[in-house]
């Protein structure tokens, strides 16, 4: 009591702390002397003499004030935990404020994002994120470098759903960011792999190759970080996706360099992602690694990388099984119809071509038009191509037929609107199947069809989109004009296809491509050819002549062999024919000259027919010239070679070309006759 009036201090205050004081065992008089006075001490200084806080919220005040009630009353357990309360109440308030601040914040940026990648803007749009993450966690790097990382990847599945080179910018500049705050070996690893792969995603969308070579260096600087004994398989899947962005690279490359290097990558990757330790990615490799292969074997002469992407992809089937993978199982059938139908138009027989078909065909049994009709479209447009080239060296039209079926069906999925540059070179690809038919076939029906095929090409292969795509197909309608020509009165479709040539030729330049522009010259030559023998005068053949001797500028005998031999026989006709509508033999000399130069390539070992060919038309141009100079012996050479070359080809079978040798020989023989009577 004395010391409630003499203090000042509240009587339950008093008698609780006394209480306890008195209870502690361990303090002497003086202690509990000591210990009441400290308690005094805190309750007159801080709970009953502080002065009221005028900046503290209500509730504060109102549980300081309870808190010293019920501590005057001496009931301190309660004041404590009428305090605690009011910190729990105001710890949600503070949670709730910072979450409702965050949302707000987010929100705002969010919607700042959004504006910039709808203006396709996407480096301010990852400026936006990386002020939400600074402006949400300040200094808190781990925090900064898990909502970048998060916002990276949703941003990067947007553009691969969505189609969005946006979306992929705004990724790639966040994966830079990320970069940046790296600070482990590991983690700049990670970084340089992560950007790496946004990098090639873009990099395989645009023309340029600027982004293929920035992932290249990032998959580089990644594997400089990971260690390969530390993380093997890690290691791996960098030297996979380098070797990817290398494949990418190395497709829109001349030379081969860079596929080399691709098919390095994914070798090293081999060592680590071995069958045993990781079977579905040695799988996923053996298929990249194959792809790399069959690029360079398409580049290359020779069977030798095809046959080693043929064994790639086998060695993957035995892990993608149609059982376990049965999309990947399809997909790598169908890379394998493209290596064996490659290697099959460079070997002879049709054994591979027909394995390439099965291929494609096994690819279509999970590759269905319900399940995934743009894949179904491209393998029906890859089995044509094998039917086409089987159908090239097989008698009669079936497969050819079958070829044109298949390109009929992708078309159904391969639509204009669509995908309209794929509905363009499956157009392209028809109207070479109907091409080919059309030649064998009489009438003119399949020919205009293969006509309206191209023609349909040109209208999404334009000259300015894709320039040498339209030369080609230009090239190709040429073909299919000409032939139609050739079995139509009159000039119109010669002049027509002397037209799509020359057009050709305005982006298949020398410079550019210049085996392309060699090929297109030896064809305008054939069109003039015609065209110069259904008019009177020279200057169509004149015309030819000058086109097929350009054309041999490129085509040289030591890059292309045959095609130079073949384009020295078209010569030779074109000679012939001048040299006909003409006095004197300087021609028909020429001609013979040009025809010797053909037999040099077209030996009766490698191409009999045309061997037997074209020492029967020089026979033709020899007994012209043994007429007019009345040389007998020249004569009798000239009907021995057309003899031979009658007999070769009814021996093979070529009874249309025996036969228009056949009535050579009857002139022949008149002329000899008549040199005989001289």
């Amino acid at each position: 009591d004395k010391l409630v009036q003499e203090r000042d201090v509240a009587e339950g205050f008093i008698r609780e702390m006394a209480k306890r004081v008195a209870g502690d065992k361990a303090l002497d008089l003086d202690g509990m002397k000591q210990a009441v006075r400290n308690a005094i001490e805190i309750y007159q200084n801080e709970i009953a003499g502080r002065p009221v806080e005028t900046n503290l919220d209500d509730i504060v005040n109102r549980a300081l004030a309870r808190a010293k009630e019920q501590v005057d009353r001496g009931q301190s357990n309660l004041a404590r935990a009428t305090l605690r309360r009011a910190a729990e109440h105001m710890r949600r308030e503070e949670e709730e404020r910072r979450e409702r601040y965050v949302v707000s914040v987010t929100a705002l940026y969010h919607r700042e994002r959004d504006i910039a990648l709808a203006s396709y803007d996407g480096d301010p749009a990852a400026g936006s994120i990386v002020a939400l993450a600074e402006t949400i966690h300040g200094t808190n790097t781990a925090k900064i470098v898990e909502l970048l990382s998060s916002e990276a990847h949703a941003l990067e599945e947007t553009g691969d759903r969505r189609g969005s080179n946006v979306h992929l910018v705004a990724a790639i500049a966040l994966r830079r960011k990320l970069l940046n705050l790296a600070v482990s070996d590991d983690e700049r690893g990670a970084a340089h792999m992560s950007l790496g792969v946004a990098l090639g995603r873009l990099g395989e969308r645009e023309s340029e190759t600027t982004r293929l070579k920035e992932a290249v260096q990032a998959f580089r600087a990644a594997l400089e970080e990971l260690m390969r004994e530390q993380a093997p398989l890690n290691w791996a899947t960098t030297q996979m996706n380098l070797g990817n962005a290398l494949s990418r690279l190395g497709e829109r490359e001349s030379g081969t360099s860079t596929l080399e290097q691709a098919v390095a990558a994914y070798r090293a990757a081999l060592e680590e992602r071995t069958r045993e330790r990781a079977p579905l990615d040695w799988a996923m490799t053996q298929s990249n690694l194959g792809a790399a292969l069959n690029t360079l074997g398409e580049r290359e002469s020779g069977t030798a990388r095809l046959e080693e992407a043929v064994a790639a992809y086998h060695a993957a089937l035995e892990e993608w099984t149609r059982e376990r993978a049965p999309f990947d199982w399809a997909t790598t059938q169908n890379n394998l119809g493209a290596a064996l139908n490659t290697l099959g138009e460079r070997e002879s027989g049709t054994d591979t071509l027909e394995r390439a078909v099965a291929a494609y065909r096994a690819a279509l049994e999970e590759r269905t038009r319900e399940r995934a009709p743009l894949d179904w479209a491209m393998t029906q447009s890859n089995l044509g191509a094998a039917l086409y080239a089987l159908g090239g060296r097989e008698s009669g039209t079936a497969r050819l037929e079958e070829a044109v079926a298949a390109y009929r069906a992708a078309l159904e999925e391969n639509t204009r609107e669509r995908v309209p540059l794929d509905w363009a070179m499956t157009q392209t690809n028809l109207g070479a199947a109907l091409n080919t038919l059309g030649e064998r076939e009489s009438g003119t029906a399949r020919l205009n069809e293969a006509v309206t095929a191209y023609r349909a090409a040109l209208e999404e292969r334009t000259r300015e989109r894709v320039p040498l795509r339209w030369a080609a197909t230009q090239m190709n309608l040429g073909n299919a004009l000409q032939r139609l020509g050739e079995r139509e009165s009159g000039t119109a479709r010669l002049e027509e296809a002397v037209a799509a040539y020359h057009a050709a030729l305005e982006e298949r330049t020398r410079e550019r491509v210049p085996l392309d522009w060699a090929g297109t010259q030896n064809n305008l030559g054939a069109a003039l050819y015609t065209l110069g023998g259904r008019e009177s005068g020279t200057a169509r053949l004149e015309e030819a002549v000058t086109a097929y001797r350009a054309a041999l500028e490129e085509w040289t005998r030591e890059r292309v062999p045959l095609d130079w031999a073949a384009t020295h026989n078209n010569l030779g006709n074109a000679l012939q024919r001048l040299g006909e509508r003409e006095s004197g033999t300087a021609r028909l000399e020429e001609a013979v000259a040009a025809q010797r130069a053909a037999l040099e390539e077209l030996t009766r070992e490698r191409v009999p027919l045309d061997w037997a060919a074209t020492l029967g038309n020089q026979g033709v141009v020899m007994m012209l010239i043994a007429d007019r100079t009345n040389d007998d012996a020249l004569a009798g050479s000239a009907m021995a070679q057309i003899t031979t070359a009658c007999v070769a080809l009814r021996s093979a079978g070529h009874t249309r070309g025996a036969a228009i040798f056949q009535r050579q020989l009857l002139k022949a023989q008149a002329i000899r006759d008549r040199l005989k009577d001289k």
